[in-house]
């Protein structure tokens, strides 16, 4: 059956599909309290969402705010008050653009690099805890099931709709 095809599903395949999603729900829950619990106790006063940023300039390069927002899936309000604040703390840098001398780019400085490599060892440390009583094979087939995941969403994404709830997508 091709992406994104509208058949009907059987019945089983929904319900463990409905099984699933619950537990991508819990999982996200979890990890956004995991989440807060780090926040709580940084004491850089940088909002937990600018690391995002971070991350995707470290992981995709110099970047226009623009970019980011895009990348983010974020407003570019939002994204330029949390990279002023991670420039602010000396994580991010200004630099002009290449192709156009009158825009500018994003990027991490050395500190900025030094903090995200920090952070991910801290991560790191955590989640090799999480996992500590399962052995290798499982571990491996979990990164390897959370890889196929991660690419059938970026894949498969679902149609958006419009304010009354009207699918926008071609054809429906």
């Amino acid at each position: 059956m091709a992406p994104n095809s509208s058949a009907v599903r059987p019945k089983a395949e929904l319900d463990l599909a409905d099984q699933l999603s619950n537990e991508l729900v819990r999982f996200m829950r979890l990890i956004t309290k995991a989440k807060t619990q780090v926040a709580k106790q940084g004491p850089d006063g940088i909002e937990r969402a600018a690391y995002a940023i971070l991350f995707c300039l470290i992981h995709e390069g110099p970047q226009r705010t623009s970019k980011l927002a895009e990348f983010l899936h974020s407003e570019i309000s939002t994204i330029s008050r949390q990279s002023s604040s991670l420039v602010q703390h000396g994580l991010v840098e200004r630099q002009s653009d290449p192709e156009d001398g009158r825009a500018c780019l994003l990027a991490p400085t050395a500190e900025g690099l030094r903090v995200f490599d920090e952070n991910r060892k801290q991560r790191n440390q955590w989640m090799a805890e999480v996992l500590g009583d399962w052995d290798q094979q499982d571990r491996e087939t979990l990164r390897d099931l959370f890889e196929r995941l991660n690419t059938g969403i970026e894949n498969n994404f679902p149609p958006q709709s419009d304010t009354t709830g009207v699918s926008s997508a071609k054809g429906a």
